[in-house]
């Protein structure tokens, strides 16, 4: 088994700070993915103050072997406070930016597009000052869905792509690569306006080459954003890590990136697919969108 390295090891938090996140959190009774899928960069976020908010959760229908989201509980019908909740947090926390995921919920049958919009017309109204990320599952390719969250303008659409395609199998046996690299295209054709975003996990096995033609994919779709993280396994009964990846390959990987023309690269060991997400804010400032005419 890989040992990990030392540039892998994370501070411990001051929890003065997180503390006063997780009480917002705890009194309105919101799940985020920081804590429900082992993050390793819940100190420093919370400490920030900024958390990833997880709805329609925290059981998942999906049971991918990377991740540490509960899959054995069976899914709650949805919360219609929920989104009220939510916008009552991005206001007590003073968020800027703020980053909105779910699990899968493909007994839903919109995969829970309508409760994304409902959350970000929540956050409108109490914070319209405030960036909005939507972190969404595929939606089992309905594309419908996906056009109801479009409508709803969050200012950045993100989907992860996880790992290259041979490893999909053993990775995300209920993913599509294709259907992924499709939801970033429409996402891009039906709204020219909203950043896209992806990330993928790396450590697993593929090769640097394998890396780079995923980069090579997602600039074919014009993907704006990417984040490169080493995956991390969470307990003993999932994925185990194949290699720990040096910080110099993640450097590499960044300037690629940027030499491809994705606007903004976030590579490092410990890079999530959240991880220093408002500064968003400063790459819309530098490359605005043209809105389109409603």
């Amino acid at each position: 088994m890989a040992v990990k390295p030392d540039w892998l090891r994370v501070k411990a938090p001051q929890w003065e700070r997180v503390g006063n996140v997780k009480a917002i959190l705890q009194d309105l009774a919101l799940n985020t993915v920081c804590e429900e899928a082992s993050c390793p960069n819940i100190g420093e976020c919370f400490k920030a103050g900024t958390a990833t908010f997880l709805i329609m959760g925290p059981a998942c229908t999906r049971a991918c072997p990377y991740c540490d989201i509960d899959f054995e509980k069976k899914p709650t019908s949805l919360d219609p406070t929920e989104p009220v909740r939510l916008a009552q947090a991005v206001q007590r926390m003073k968020l800027n930016h703020v980053v909105i995921t779910s699990v899968n919920r493909d007994d839903l049958a919109d995969g829970g597009a309508s409760q994304f919009v409902q959350c970000i017309e929540a956050i409108r109204g109490q914070s319209p000052g405030t960036t909005i990320e939507v972190l969404i599952p595929d939606l089992c390719g309905k594309w419908e869905a996906l056009a109801t969250i479009l409508k709803a303008r969050p200012e950045v659409l993100n989907h992860n792509t996880e790992t290259v395609p041979r490893l999909y199998r053993r990775v995300r046996p209920q993913g599509n690569y294709d259907r992924t690299l499709e939801l970033l295209r429409r996402s891009r054709e039906l709204t020219p306006s909203v950043y896209t975003k992806s990330g993928v996990m790396v450590g697993l096995g593929e090769t640097v080459e394998e890396i780079q033609q995923v980069m090579t994919d997602l600039r074919k779709v014009d993907c704006d954003i990417l984040t490169i993280g080493q995956y991390l396994q969470p307990t003993p009964k999932h994925l185990a890590v194949d290699t720990f990846i040096h910080p110099e390959q993640f450097s590499a990987w960044r300037r690629l990136g940027e030499s491809m023309g994705f606007l903004q690269v976030v590579s490092s060991p410990l890079t999530r697919s959240s991880y220093h997400a408002e500064q968003v804010r400063m790459l819309m400032a530098q490359y605005p969108r043209k809105v389109a005419s409603k």
